[in-house]
């Protein structure tokens, strides 16, 4: 489809009853909008056309509606269904309704693109018929509309040439028709008629070029005789053909190109159109003659612009151009006439007239001297600044004036008329500053003498900052106004100016961003803007990263965020109002060429400052600063090396987890040093940047963001076998592998207030519990205060003296913290089976110790049947899988080594705060989450208590002299003497009191004495408070293990005694007794085996929450008798084993 373009003639000159309707029809909508507006109605709804016999009684329909806003020199396009609208009895004559409702009814309900060749004789013959009818003003209209509609119709059928012979006929007919409506100059009536034909006719020579060279003389002269506005249709259908005529070298021709030999009616079409283009010839010297005859036509059209509309005046320039490229070689001067002729149009107030001058400047350069560049540069300059002109005009004239190469070299001398004024639309403001830009950079780069340099940049720095002066209200306007927008949009052209995107990231370029002036200028503005102006401090941020996504400038973004965590961080002062600097904070965080030391000490500042100011009405402030605090170090996880945050951070987040206010933000921070002490960095930093942060939630909530877990199939058979493959051990073995338990039953008996079974649980149960009193009323209640004895001897009351300054240091667990035991384990898991039960890890680009299976967010919790107390759970958050050992592995010498990687392995601490020292079993319940969202639930394999686990130091100062005191008076405490038998003790608390129910034993050790002394040296080494004996001194000495203890080289066999009722169950109220029957001959035995005795141990254990074992060895040579005293009988059935398991 070809469109027509129909400019807009002159009205005219001279009063004419037909002028109103000629000037209403003026502008039409080109033959392409009509006949693809009509293309698409037909393809939506197929509408009937109407029959003849219908068109008679067609007289009411309404006529068409004025046309909207028109295209240039267009006619307004038909109604939807228009053929009997158009046709109407008011605009049609009766005599050619049949023939043209014939030709309509075969032809137009078809699509343009599937129209034939046959229909167009009918068409033609119509049209002929149309234009033969005596002339009536009310018909013109339609006359413009069947030219237009005929020549569109016939350019679309017969395609491009080479044209089909059969289409001669046809194409003659049409052009000899348009040409004899168009050979009627200086007709008034049809002038607007003859308009529309000429601009057909240039239609024509343009889809069929050459097609009217034969009769350009004849249209020579009608373009000269034409003197009604229809003359610039004459002209540019002129213009057309000479443009032909040059550029398909016909000039070189020996017959003259202006011939008026041949008729122009009747019309033949040129035979080189019906045959196969030849390529276009090289340009050939014309001769002499078509060379004046061009030369007299450039030269009339060149006279006529004066009367052309703008449109037409810039169709006659291009043309005039393409002519003058043609003739330039033989005709330098033409360019220079062109330029005298046209260059004036640059001063007037149409865009179109001006784009002229610009469009024959680009085209011939050099014609314009550098006076003539120069007055084309101020001339845009003053039209940016003139007010009255419109605004498109205005941003136009600084887009040529930025977009020619040569026009932008002269910008320098025009750097005044640049500055956006106070009252300049911002689109305007914009532009502007993108000139003042372009100058700038040009000076920056320009090199010349230091004195020349030093002016330059003070100029430069004057254009960036006089520049700003009219967008300057973005300083106190929001960051999401307009003009803010605008304001650093220009600093952003600024910048790239120096640096532009096409520019190769080569060191020089990089040296010359860094030592522009302008980049210098742009580092202390925004360090003063983000320092004054808090709310624009979002904007630079904005601004930083748009750099930093940019790859050609990427370092400046850098450069700028080094600049801003070494000059703005130093200067900002800690309190609620450093919020607003977190956008930069996290940019700085997530860039890893900048040290994140600074960020995190001002960071640290900050924690400190809100805990401080915490009160009642800042809760809200604290928890949402503490979040965000948080987040950035969430980002400096993510984006840096722990190594290179550990200290400072670590830091900032122990402050955070124990003064900080707010329970969450304590809790977070807990967490996130949790994970910075335990899991390797770049396992951590895949961890951080798994999941995106959504809007609106806190940073710190983003860590507990973790995927729904996904039930996996046969989920019972994997958690019942979890501890197949995931192991908590002890580090260190017990001794003796417990494989029973003692229960102690409970016994009432009321009969004279006594019991016969005397069980820790006196000591130990609540005094506030009325029934436990009246199961066990007469045990001693650490509660009642009873009245002690008055000791008058002074070896008792130095007993009782040590014994009370012992006691006032044990707590009394009831009313506060009690004695804690703590169990060391070690947690760790297998691979292999662990992925074949729960799926293989997701492929992540990471060394091999991090493509191994891990296990997140570990809770181990534990529970007992013994008297533990409340157990604490234990949390692991991050742990590796233990990579599988082959046959061929090597093994490592250092027996430290065996532990493993912290990695593989994490220690589990296992707190118990026993009420009695017995052994027992805890219970061990795991749940973790995988890596793809699966939890993991079960029990592991329980962990053993045995009594050597309740050894403890006694808690006073460390004093051997003590120690054996203490030692002396626990053991005359325990055994037969009653004269502490109702003594009681008060506790560190000051609210109970206890007493001692003491009890003895002895046990022969068949052992020879260095394997004793290895064994106690090995297990009770920090439990020995005395060594006696001379023999045995020496070998303890020697040995070096044992030492600040109280050391007594003497005989032993003074201390060693015999205790025949050692075995008997002591109560000061029934005491019992039974003789050895034959007594001479046990006294004979001790005294024979206290002979051989090389030394003596004393040994003092501490048994929680407030008990004692005491040993009193007698090492001999071959064995080895131990005494056995206590204040809690149970443990003897405990402490048997454990004798016996030192051998």
């Amino acid at each position: 489809m070809v469109e027509l373009r129909l400019l807009p003639p002159y009205p005219p000159l001279t009063p004419n009853p037909s002028s109103s309707s000629e000037l209403r029809h003026e502008r039409q909508p080109s033959i392409k909008v009509l006949l693809l507006h009509r293309h698409r109605r037909c393809r939506r709804r197929r509408s009937r056309i109407a029959p003849p016999q219908e068109w008679s009684s067609s007289s009411t329909i309404r006529p068409a509606r004025p046309p909207r806003r028109r295209v240039r020199g267009s006619l307004p396009p038909p109604r939807p269904r228009s053929s009997p609208t158009l046709l109407s009895p008011a605009y049609f004559p009766a005599s050619v309704k049949r023939s043209s409702s014939s030709i309509l009814g075969s032809t137009f309900h078809l699509p343009p693109p599937l129209l034939l060749p046959s229909p167009l004789p009918a068409l033609l013959d119509a049209l002929r018929s149309f234009l033969l009818h005596p002339p009536d003003p009310s018909s013109l209209p339609l006359k413009d509309h069947f030219l237009v509609s005929a020549t569109s119709v016939a350019i679309s059928v017969l395609g491009s040439p080479p044209l089909p012979s059969a289409a001669a006929p046809h194409l003659q007919s049409l052009a000899e028709t348009l040409l004899a409506v168009a050979n009627r100059p200086n007709h008034g009536p049809d002038r607007h008629t003859r308009a529309v034909a000429c601009e057909c006719l240039r239609e024509l020579e343009l889809a069929f070029p050459l097609l009217l060279s034969d009769v350009a003389g004849h249209l020579w002269a009608l373009a000269q005789a034409e003197r009604t506005h229809a003359a610039q249709s004459y002209l540019l259908l002129l213009a057309s053909v000479a443009r032909n005529i040059v550029r398909h070298s016909l000039l070189s021709s020996p017959s003259s190109i202006l011939s008026t030999a041949a008729p122009l009616v009747p019309f033949a079409v040129p035979h080189f159109l019906f045959s196969d283009p030849s390529p276009v010839p090289s340009p050939s010297p014309p001769s002499d003659l078509n060379l004046r005859e061009i030369r007299r036509v450039v030269a009339f059209l060149m006279d006529r612009p004066q009367s052309l509309t703008p449109p037409a005046a810039a169709e006659l320039a291009s043309a005039l151009a393409c002519i003058a490229a043609g003739l330039e070689p033989w005709v330098p001067a033409v360019a220079a006439l062109l330029k005298v002729q046209f260059s004036g149009l640059l001063y007037s107030y149409d865009p179109i007239l001006s784009h002229v001058v610009l469009m024959l400047y680009c085209r011939f350069s050099d014609a314009f001297a550098g006076g003539d560049e120069l007055g084309i540069a101020r001339r845009l300059a003053s039209i940016a600044k003139e007010s009255h002109q419109p605004l498109v005009f205005r941003l136009l004239a600084l887009h040529w004036l930025l977009g020619a190469p040569q026009l932008a070299s002269s910008l320098s001398l025009l750097a005044p008329r640049f500055y956006p004024t106070v009252f300049d639309p911002l689109a305007l403001k914009a532009k502007k500053l993108d000139a003042l830009a372009h100058i700038a950079c040009s000076l920056g780069t320009l090199e010349g003498k230091r004195e020349e340099e030093e002016s330059k940049r003070a100029q430069v720095v004057k254009l960036f900052e006089d520049g700003l002066v009219c967008v300057s209200a973005y300083k106190w306007l929001p960051p999401w106004s307009t003009e803010t927008l605008v304001a650093f949009r220009a600093l952003h052209k600024f910048l790239v100016g120096v640096s532009p995107h096409d520019a190769d990231s080569c060191d020089s370029t990089l040296r010359l961003l860094m030592e522009s002036t302008i980049f210098n200028t742009l580092k202390t503005m925004l360090v003063n803007l983000a320092l004054e102006h808090r709310g624009l401090v979002p904007v630079i941020a904005y601004f930083i990263d748009r750099l930093l996504g940019c790859e050609a400038h990427q370092l400046a973004g850098e450069l700028l965020l080094q600049t801003l965590d070494e000059h703005l961080l130093p200067k900002l002062e800690v309190g609620y109002q450093l919020s607003s600097y977190f956008p930069v904070f996290e940019k700085i965080a997530q860039n890893y060429t900048v040290p994140p030391h600074g960020l995190l000490e001002l960071l640290t500042k900050q924690m400190v400052s809100l805990a401080e100011k915490h009160g009642p009405d800042t809760e809200l402030k604290s928890w949402s600063q503490g979040s965000k605090v948080l987040g950035v170090c969430h980002v400096t996880i993510k984006h840096h090396h722990s190594s290179r945050i550990f200290l400072p951070l670590s830091r900032l987040l122990a402050f955070t987890c124990q003064f900080f206010p707010d329970l969450e933000v304590r809790d977070t921070a807990r967490v996130y040093l949790r994970m910075l002490l335990c899991i390797p960095g770049k396992k951590l930093r895949h961890i951080m940047g798994s999941s995106e942060q959504p809007s609106g939630v806190s940073p710190s909530a983003s860590l507990f963001q973790v995927p729904s877990p996904r039930p996996p199939q046969d989920l019972n058979k994997k958690l019942s076998s979890i501890s197949s493959y995931i192991h908590l051990e002890r580090v260190v073995a017990l001794l003796v592998q417990q494989s029973w338990l003692l229960a102690l039953p409970n016994f009432n008996t009321q009969s004279n207030g006594s019991t016969s079974f005397v069980g820790i649980q006196d000591i130990s149960s609540s005094p506030s519990l009325k029934s436990e009193k009246e199961i066990n009323p007469a045990v001693e209640n650490i509660n009642a205060q009873k009245e002690p004895l008055l000791v008058m001897d002074s070896k008792v009351a130095g007993i009782l003296s040590v014994l009370r300054k012992h006691f006032a240091c044990i707590p009394d667990y009831r009313h506060m913290p009690g004695i804690k035991i703590r169990i060391p384990c070690i947690l760790s898991f297998e691979s292999e089976p662990f992925t074949r039960a729960w799926g293989s890890v997701p492929a992540v680009s990471m060394e091999e110790a991090n493509e191994l299976p891990a296990l997140y967010a570990t809770t181990l919790t534990f529970s007992s049947t013994s008297k533990y107390g409340k157990i604490p759970p234990c949390r692991v958050p991050f742990l590796l899988g233990e990579p599988s050992k082959s046959g061929l592995d090597i093994v490592p010498l250092d027996s430290n080594s065996s532990e493993g990687d912290s990695s593989y392995r994490a220690l589990i601490v296992i707190e118990l705060e026993p009420r009695e020292p017995m052994a027992g079993i805890i219970d061990v319940a795991l749940k973790a989450n995988t890596e793809n969202g699966q939890v993991i639930s079960g029990s592991l394999q329980s962990i053993c208590i045995g009594i050597e686990d309740m050894f403890l130091k006694v808690l006073e100062e460390d004093v051997c002299e003590y120690y054996l005191d203490l030692f002396h008076a626990l053991w005359e405490a325990c055994g037969n003497s009653a004269s502490t038998g109702r003594e009681t003790f008060p506790l560190s608390s000051g609210k109970g009191y206890a007493a001692i129910n003491g009890t003895r034993s002895v046990k022969l050790l068949e052992i020879p004495a260095n394997s004793l002394v290895n064994a106690v040296e090995k297990y009770l080494s920090p439990f020995v408070v005395s060594v006696i004996g001379d023999k045995l001194v020496r070998i303890v000495r020697q040995n070096g293990v044992i030492r600040d203890v109280f050391w007594e080289e003497e005989d032993s066999s003074d201390f060693a005694v015999s205790e025949g009722d050692a075995l008997v169950l002591y109560s000061p109220e029934t005491p019992l007794q039974l003789p050895y029957i034959q007594e001479e001959t046990d006294s004979d035995n001790v005294s024979h085996t206290n002979k051989r005795n090389i030394g003596v141990f004393h040994v003092l254990i501490f048994l929680p929450p407030r008990f004692h074992l005491l040993f009193l060895m007698e090492v001999g040579e071959i064995s080895t008798l131990v005494r056995i005293r206590t204040d809690h009988w149970p443990c003897l059935a405990y402490v048997d084993e454990y004798l016996e398991a030192l051998l």
